[in-house]
């Protein structure tokens, strides 16, 4: 195996490269224009589907918005969900590789440690965090059943308020439609899969039916795993009319052995190795997400929305983070119970200009319980958690989308916030409120202006908020109120058309924190520390280029710096250091060639530079990778192909790397491995 940490040099030829084929080669059925009068791109074959004059949709956002469709999700060979986001242009993986706590996904400078989890998910619109901010529900959406992804980044978007700090995700399933479809797969490492898809679509009731089962050995010892996930939606039309109203039900169980980390010296030795004091380390996770939804017109120019929702979560874990500490059994039960709606109105044209207004309001209430011990061989031997915790949360936005002319688009729009909830610890029955923050307001204005048929230029400022994560979300250790941490960012961008088959964007952004705040992941009390003032930058590029249908080419990068500008006098140490786990440089890039309509093969690189461990930028830095994947497609009938994938062609040791306060763990990441898999589609 090569190791690499510094491959920065290795990367300035096929990025070179790369750049030079996005603008002489296409992105085959890999993209199609969303038009030049809003800044977002899409990635895959479009079907348009939805109603004209129903809600603005995500891509009317006017901030940096990426469409993965279809036919790049259904055909991928992955064991997460979150992985998918690896397509997406300067969007990070975590990969963390413990079992169920196998990743995640962050952007805008922003880590996936789980400290300050920044991203906004949702399915299908029902948002899907955990209290923390984490995203374990996002493999409850079967790949089978998954009809888009949509990535909106920056602080301009009024839809969403908790844990919208640098943009939100939407996992966008499928709803109506005729179709049966089944895969199974087998891959390296004895991963074993199996998938099922089956739409009914007749008389005005959509069925929609998905499952996914999925087992695997493991790359290293001690690390299978299996997951079964299923759902089921239904929706009802009544008559020829806008209107929809429907239910959604998911559920997944999964189990999974963790084969724990590595010091340097082991994860040099031998990647593969599950230390012994990780032998009994496991964790059980079960999620259902239930829903309904409703969408109809009040009117000729009002339409409306609505959705109730449930998601609860259990996971039992139990973990054990190094020789020197004692495994940890680790309970999270949660369950989230919200509601939405939102109203748009889109009132005749005038000789001002047209106009579209939307309002909405939601609400969540969560009653969350956190319980750990410390254990042996899975016995406990002493409690060191027992928390019970109520958040609830109620926001309302209202959006004005006004075109004066058709070259120009304005959104001025206001977002307010208001958190309450209750603490106890039931170690010693103690009760607290959550910190008085008031009406958290977030005033945000976007616009773009189209040059041209081929150009246009957006620009976006906004707010967003953070409160305390965990137990410091309320008035354990002071006797007055915290206020939040208000997130103020702007954007500033190009997207540019000059031909039927190239298109793209630049965009230089920036974000602040007033007083950010991140949980100590390993805390008993499940408390948090304040970062200081906080400032990300970055240089955004996307390039997708199309002109025939057999050969194509795309790239994208993101330039990025995060900065501690401000601190309290006990971390007065770290002010302009950078922040832990973000590194400088990510990217993606590949090439299509569609030898005929039967043959296909696809060719993609993706990786990041190092990052620091901590704050103190004092413990190296690790981290960094360049990963080649190659894929081939044998469509041997219209309705049944194979399709054989190669990830990590080059076998290229990379892995992830974070700091206990003591030394440096590793996480060596997947050697190569080959999926074969047959997909039948009717």
């Amino acid at each position: 195996m090569i190791r690499t940490h510094r491959p920065q040099a290795l990367l300035r030829a096929p990025l070179a490269l790369a750049l030079g084929l996005a603008f002489a080669l296409p992105a085959a059925a890999r993209q199609e224009s969303t038009g030049i009068d809003t800044p977002a791109l899409t990635l895959g074959r479009v079907v348009i589907v939805g109603h004209a004059n129903g809600p603005l949709a995500t891509r009317n956002v006017l901030t940096s918005v990426d469409m993965l469709r279809e036919d790049q999700i259904a055909e991928q060979a992955i064991s997460h969900n979150w992985q998918l986001f690896g397509q997406i242009p300067g969007v990070m993986l975590t990969q963390f590789g413990q079992g169920t706590t196998s990743g995640k996904f962050s952007m805008r400078g922003f880590n996936g440690e789980g400290e300050i989890n920044a991203v906004k998910l949702l399915i299908d619109g029902i948002p899907s965090n955990s209290n923390d901010g984490n995203m374990p529900y996002i493999d409850l959406a079967p790949l089978l059943d998954i009809h888009a992804v949509e990535v909106v980044r920056g602080t301009n978007d009024p839809r969403y308020g908790m844990h919208n700090i640098a943009g939100n995700a939407n996992l966008v399933t499928k709803i109506g439609g005729n179709y049966q479809q089944g895969r199974i797969g087998y891959g390296s490492f004895s991963t074993r899969d199996a998938q099922g898809a089956l739409g009914i679509d007749a008389n005005g009731l959509a069925q929609n039916y998905a499952f996914s089962w999925q087992g695997t050995d493991g790359y290293r010892d001690h690390a299978a795993a299996h997951r079964g996930t299923l759902s089921g939606k239904w929706f009802w039309s009544p008559g020829k009319g806008a209107g929809r109203y429907g239910l959604i039900v998911r559920h997944s169980t999964a189990a999974a052995d963790e084969a724990g980390y590595l010091t340097g010296a082991q994860a040099a030795a031998d990647p593969e190795l599950s230390p012994t004091h990780n032998r009994t380390d496991r964790d059980h996770r079960r999620m259902t997400q239930m829903a309904v939804q409703a969408e109809d017109e009040i009117a000729k120019r009002l339409f409306w929305t609505a959705q109730i929702y449930q998601n609860d979560l259990d996971d039992r874990r139990y973990v054990t983070f190094s020789a020197s500490v004692s495994q940890q059994e680790r309970i999270v039960v949660e369950r989230h119970r919200g509601a939405s709606g939102t109203l748009t109105w889109r009132p005749a044209a005038t000789s001002a200009g047209t106009f579209t207004v939307v309002g909405g309001i939601d609400t969540e209430r969560q009653d969350n319980t956190s319980e750990r011990y410390n254990t042996k061989a899975q016995v406990r031997t002493a409690q060191t958690r027992n928390q019970q915790f109520d958040l609830d949360t109620t926001g309302g936005f209202v959006q004005v989308v006004y075109k004066p002319t058709t070259q120009l688009t304005i959104t001025p729009a206001l977002r307010v916030d208001r958190v309450s909830g209750t603490y106890t610890n039931l170690l010693n029955g103690k009760r607290y409120g959550v910190n008085g923050y008031g009406l958290i307001d977030q005033p945000k204005l976007s616009a773009v202006y189209k040059l041209g048929a081929a150009y246009s230029v957006y620009g976006n400022w906004g707010r967003t908020f953070q409160t305390g994560v965990g137990t410091a979300a309320y008035k354990v250790n002071q006797s007055t109120d915290l206020a939040p941490s208000v997130n103020e960012g702007w954007e500033a961008g190009l997207k540019f058309r000059p031909l039927d088959w190239v298109e793209g964007r630049v965009a230089l952004w920036q974000q602040t924190a007033s007083n950010e705040a991140r949980r100590k992941l390993n805390d008993p009390a499940n408390d948090a520390e304040n970062i200081g003032a906080t400032r990300r930058r970055g240089l955004d590029i996307q390039v997708n280029a199309q002109p025939t249908q057999e050969l194509g080419a795309w790239i994208g990068a993101a330039v990025q710096r995060s900065r501690i500008m401000r601190t309290d006098a006990a971390s007065v140490a770290t002010i302009g250091n950078e922040i832990d786990h973000v590194p400088h440089l990510l990217y993606n890039l590949g090439a299509d060639y569609k030898v005929n309509d039967r043959l296909r093969f696809s060719a993609s690189m993706n990786g990041q530079s190092s990052y620091y461990l901590e704050r103190t930028n004092k413990s190296g830095q690790f981290g960094s990778y360049a990963l080649v994947n190659l894929s081939a497609t044998w469509c041997v009938k219209d309705n049944f192909d194979i399709e054989l994938q190669a990830r990590n062609v080059a076998n290229r040791y990379y892995e992830y790397v974070w700091h206990d306060g003591v030394q440096a763990l590793h996480a060596p990441g997947s050697p190569r491995s080959i999926s074969l898999m047959a997909t039948a589609h009717f």
